[in-house]
């Protein structure tokens, strides 16, 4: 009774947030249910769902729009699992009913003001002061600091879990670009940027550009610094100024005079580019919040948080499970910084050495650290093997550090289980193991998301990622970016676990 009287409970929350956690949120409920019997324990059950109920159902219809600044602090100074991807639908009846209310709440109350003496107070007094000016340094209403931006994010739908120093920007004006769609600033599918909402105006010199009307000028400042860019940072400086050209020549033909939404612009910039060479790595970004001219670094309070959450949420590793037949289980949240947790991952893979065929469950996982990425791989190999990551550039330390002593995982059949909540790090464990022969993917084709350019601010709106870095991907099938990574058995994420086990069982059954 209690896990149907819940199921309609859910029904207050948006659809896209039932088709993302209302399974989760079931599964909770019938655990607690099972392991809570008697009067109070049952009412303490009620007190913390209705309780959560109340907290999450506005948040789930009112969520925060992500901002660029943010964005480039997490690229340096990182977190885990914690990204929010948003998803464009129609309002709700609840959210109809709910704005309805307030309308009318609105219109009683000014009605009756009107008919009341009030102090006049000049409409310059309610307008927040304009970003950069010393009443905005000094407003408690000004933006928060990107930590702040990035803890209210997380706290929506995941804990913290801190940086990953390996991100970190290689300018002063420039952060690396990795995982710039598991962080909301592209569409869900991974086609592309998502568009940012604009409307609000801003107090800078390039005010104009927050909002959907873009000027002549404003374009051709763009593209020029877009241009220049390329020509200074692109890793093959012929395609470089091929696509500079081309920029130059689309503004000075008119190509880009039909956009004049800021983010429409992005994009057309965007596939200006990836017409000429073809990267799908570079892309144009556009943000309503004003970038920052130097992304700020992470301080060691910052890094002492991320260590004390990763040492209570044991680095983001679920206990290792033995499932029927010996097959070992791992799930994954996230690939956290080596120098915090290497100890946690070297016990969980020791963990696995018993069994005769393992799961590793990345359907929720987010992305994260490349190094740890590389320090589970080399579990699985009895020798060296090059692991293709197109963030960084190819050297030795591409390759595992196989075989690692007292591993007897070498030679166990591996699965990895993937959704389209599967991104960056994840995908870049996922397809390597696959390109390898070393792993069975099953589940979802994941998300696509691999912006491993360095990101250079282009004005207060605009920058841009550059891939400056050369890696070698050996394999024909082309990397994860943008089209994320085909499973080699197709079926629902929901299902994915239990085809990976009647895979396993058949496959042991064979030896």
């Amino acid at each position: 009774m209690s896990e149907k009287i819940f199921a309609w409970l859910l029904r207050l929350f948006p659809s896209r947030f039932r088709k993302a956690y209302g399974e989760e949120a079931l599964q909770l409920v019938r655990d607690r249910c099972r392991d809570e019997k008697g009067f109070f324990s049952r009412l303490r059950l009620w007190l913390d769902l209705l309780g959560d109920l109340a907290l999450s159902v506005p948040r789930a219809y009112f969520p925060v729009q992500p901002e660029l600044t943010g964005y480039l602090a997490h690229l340096r100074s990182g977190s885990g699992p914690a990204f929010l991807v948003l998803e464009e639908e129609s309002l709700g009846p609840g959210a109809l009913f709910c704005g309805g209310l307030l309308t009318l709440a609105a219109v009683v109350s000014f009605s009756v003001l009107l008919n009341h003496r009030v102090k006049h107070v000049p409409l310059s007094a309610l307008i927040r002061p304009a970003p950069g000016s010393a009443d905005h340094r000094s407003s408690s209403f000004g933006p928060r600091t990107p930590e702040q931006a990035r803890d209210f994010r997380q706290g929506a739908i995941a804990p913290a879990t801190g940086p990953q120093p390996e991100m970190a920007a290689s300018g002063p004006e420039s952060s690396n670009a990795n995982d710039a769609r598991s962080n909301g600033l592209t569409r869900p599918d991974g086609s592309g940027p998502r568009k940012v909402q604009s409307g609000q105006r801003l107090g800078s010199a390039d005010a104009a550009l927050a909002g959907a009307n873009l000027n002549r000028a404003e374009r051709q400042r763009v593209v020029r610094e877009a241009a220049a860019n390329l020509e200074k940072h692109y890793i093959d400086p012929v395609v470089a100024q091929r696509m500079a050209d081309a920029l130059r020549e689309h503004e000075k033909n008119g190509d880009d005079d039909a956009a004049t939404d800021s983010s429409a612009f992005a994009e057309l910039l965007t596939q200006q580019m990836r017409d000429v060479s073809h990267d799908r790595h570079l892309e144009v970004l556009y943000s309503e919040a004003p970038l920052p001219r130097r992304p700020p670094a992470p301080t060691p309070p910052f890094q002492a948080r991320y260590r004390k959450a990763m040492e209570q949420a044991n680095c983001m590793f679920e206990p290792v499970q033995t499932l029927p037949h010996n097959i070992g289980y791992l799930k994954l949240d996230s690939f956290p910084d080596v120098s915090v947790c290497q100890h946690t991952a070297e016990a969980a893979m020791a963990s696995l050495n018993h069994a005769d065929a393992v799961i590793f469950d990345v359907r929720g996982n987010r992305g994260g650290s490349p190094g740890m990425v590389m320090l589970i791989s080399a579990y699985l190999f009895d020798h060296p093997e090059y692991m293709y990551n197109p963030r960084e550039n190819t050297t030795e330390e591409s390759w595992t550090r196989s075989p690692v002593p007292g591993s007897r995982l070498a030679d166990k059949p591996v699965f990895v289980l993937t959704s389209g909540r599967t991104f960056s790090a994840a995908e870049h464990f996922s397809y390597d193991l696959k390109m390898l022969k070393r792993a069975t993917i099953v589940g979802e084709t994941t998300g696509g998301a691999t912006d491993v350019g360095t990101f250079h601010r282009l004005d207060d709106h605009f920058g841009m990622g550059i891939r400056e870095t050369r890696a070698i991907n050996p394999y024909a099938e082309p990397d994860w970016a943008g089209i994320g990574v085909e499973p080699d058995v197709k079926v629902k994420a929901a299902d994915a676990l239990e085809m990976a086990v009647r895979l396993a069982e058949s496959k042991l059954q064979k030896k």
